[in-house]
């Protein structure tokens, strides 16, 4: 089960490269069209929002995975292990009410995005807006997942430690700076 897990989030990180990409090319070729022989693409403009949208949302979930979001360590370093413990257990709890409520969201606006559509592509909405149902959903899986493993015991130092931020290199804490 853990390697289709693993699949399906290096397919996630392929398509993460796919929009980053699709966007830069896109922007670049509209730049050269617009500065070079005073035309454009549209398309490109309305796409590359897009991707950006879709990068951001999906980027989420693959952060949230490897806990790269910020936290306050600061005060998380400062308790023991049953403190760090209530910690994230605390957090995954609000993660799980605020991604909920994110889906939930998306959810109500879901009709009125169908039934409009962008003003280019005419892409409906929803594809632009729906991926709200994707990260919802995939931050509460994965927060309950982390939940179920705490409440049973199942916890690993190293989670403990990437909570707190006590197993960074020197090249991952350079990374977040």
């Amino acid at each position: 089960m853990q390697k289709i897990i693993d699949t399906f989030y290096r397919v996630l990180e392929v398509l993460l490269i796919f929009f980053l990409s699709a966007m830069a090319v896109m922007v670049f070729v509209n730049v050269v069209m617009r500065y070079g022989f005073n035309s454009g693409l549209n398309v490109s403009d309305e796409l590359s929002r897009y991707f950006f949208v879709w990068l951001t949302f999906v980027g989420a979930v693959v952060a949230f995975r490897e806990h790269a979001h910020l936290g306050v360590e600061t005060l998380v370093v400062l308790f023991g292990r049953k403190g760090r413990i209530i910690c994230m257990i605390l957090s995954n709890i609000v993660i799980i009410a605020v991604s909920a409520i994110f889906f939930w969201g998306t959810w109500k606006q879901a009709p009125i995005n169908a039934s409009m559509t962008s003003p280019v592509t005419k892409l409906p909405m929803i594809w632009v807006y729906g991926i709200g149902f994707f990260t919802g959903a995939g931050v509460v899986l994965i927060a309950l997942e982390r939940l179920f493993r705490l409440l049973t015991g199942r916890v690993t130092e190293e989670e403990i430690s990437a909570f707190v931020g006590e197993n960074m290199s020197l090249e991952h804490l350079s990374e977040r700076a």
